[in-house]
């Protein structure tokens, strides 16, 4: 390659050091899955048209969170690029460990490409962007559309309110079928959906947790009747458990983000292929769930080659594009969205054009700015409180009154 380079630069004159740079250029890129499925797509044609060598290193969702946060604090380890889930995006800003991207690059000048909440997301304290949004998470529910037709379950009906989920939730059990995989799933989507405007998911502007407020209990009671109903199946998100029942027909409905499709039909259950539709969340809430954002670690020691990256991936439109026909990933460049690609039927969805509904759930979301202590509220609110009132039958607001002194004392120093 060096020898091919070497020879070409020499007959053309001038450009012998950019062509060799180049050509020995070469980044990593640290994400979890699907993202390698799409990177596979993406990356020869912008190593092609760059000559920039791009290695990626997979780990699972939770795993590659826990290595990035380690790298960071300790100035080492880290990819060039990097994927932070939205959950991720407030604590990692706040540590100070990613390029700022307005300053460095320009970044502002792509602001009205992008969907604003994302936008919002990506942002420090400063105002500047730290992190280019990649994909959006609009929140959705997957159903088994041959179990509900079984059941004489007509869809609308079933997500017309929490009431007449839950209702579906026990004709379904006649069936024996669970109504969804667990209950604390229906409490997040509260949780994350009927956010006031002013507030953060868990602290209000001012940096107070809002975590026994109205919204909370409610998730928290919708979640508890659906338990004690014996509705859910206790199976916990990413488990092997949880691929099974998704192939098995366990559960009938998922409340997640629109990128779920790539996963159900790349890998977890690509043989139920058309059994299954996608609708609005149940009770008319729009909202997002998940999302992902790429940045640059300081410690990188090829920054500028990685901004490539991360320009090629979140602002070229038919990257987008590819990007979300590959892994189902919901593009948050907005520039996408009259792309003829959006009326297609989804041979896995049984033909329903479902990105039409996504793209409809992505324009209804509401910004909602993330906080630094949101990653301690969430752990002490969804795998601490929650889990008490549901396995244990802790009373609802006794459990929140003690999370949100546990995330006081936690967020102190912060």
């Amino acid at each position: 390659m060096k020898l091919k380079t070497l020879s070409l630069s020499v007959a053309m004159g001038l450009g012998l050091a950019t062509a060799v740079n180049a050509a020995d250029a070469q980044i990593r890129f640290d994400g979890f899955p699907d993202f390698d499925s799409s990177l596979k797509v993406l990356l020869p044609e912008f190593e092609k048209e760059t000559g920039i060598k791009v290695d990626y290193l997979m780990n699972n969702h939770g795993d590659h969170h826990t290595k990035l946060t380690t790298n960071l604090a300790t100035g080492s380890g880290a990819g060039d690029v990097i994927v932070v889930d939205v959950e991720k995006i407030g604590p990692f800003v706040a540590s100070g460990g990613l390029v700022n991207l307005s300053e460095k690059y320009g970044a502002d000048k792509y602001a009205e490409s992008f969907a604003p909440y994302a936008w919002e997301q990506g942002k420090g304290g400063d105002g500047d962007v730290y992190g280019m949004p990649v994909d959006l998470g609009p929140g959705v529910m997957y159903y088994r559309t041959d179990i509900f037709e079984k059941a004489g379950i007509k869809l609308e009906d079933a997500i017309k309110d929490w009431d007449s989920y839950i209702a579906a939730g026990k004709t379904l059990k006649e069936q024996n079928v669970q109504l969804i995989a667990s209950a604390a799933d229906v409490a997040q989507a509260i949780i994350f959906t009927t956010v006031p405007e002013g507030e953060g998911l868990y602290f209000d502007k001012d940096g107070n947790p809002v975590v026994t407020s109205e919204r909370f209990v409610h998730a928290f009671t919708v979640a508890k009747e659906i338990r004690d109903s014996g509705l859910d199946a206790r199976i916990t998100a990413w488990s092997n458990e949880w691929y099974e029942g998704f192939r098995n027909g366990t559960f009938a409905t998922q409340l997640s983000g629109a990128w779920l499709l790539g996963h159900l039909n790349n890998w977890i259950a690509p043989d139920t292929a058309g059994s299954w539709g996608v609708s609005h969340l149940p009770d008319g809430i729009y909202g997002s769930w998940g999302g992902s954002f790429l940045s640059i670690p300081t410690q990188s020691a090829n920054p500028d080659e990685a901004w490539k990256l991360i320009e090629y991936m979140t602002t070229k439109r038919d990257v987008q594009l590819k990007h979300f026909e590959t892994i189902a990933a919901f593009p948050a460049n907005v520039t996408t969205y009259d792309d003829p690609m959006f009326e297609e039927g989804i041979e896995f969805l049984g033909g329903q054009q479902a990105r039409l509904l996504f793209a409809d759930v992505a324009k209804n979301i509401k910004p909602v700015a993330p906080a630094k202590g949101d990653h301690v509220a969430r752990s002490i609110i969804l795998e601490n409180a929650l889990m008490e009132v549901l396995d244990e039958g802790k009373d609802i607001k006794a459990a929140l009154a003690d999370a949100e002194r546990l995330i006081k004392r936690r967020t102190r120093n912060l």
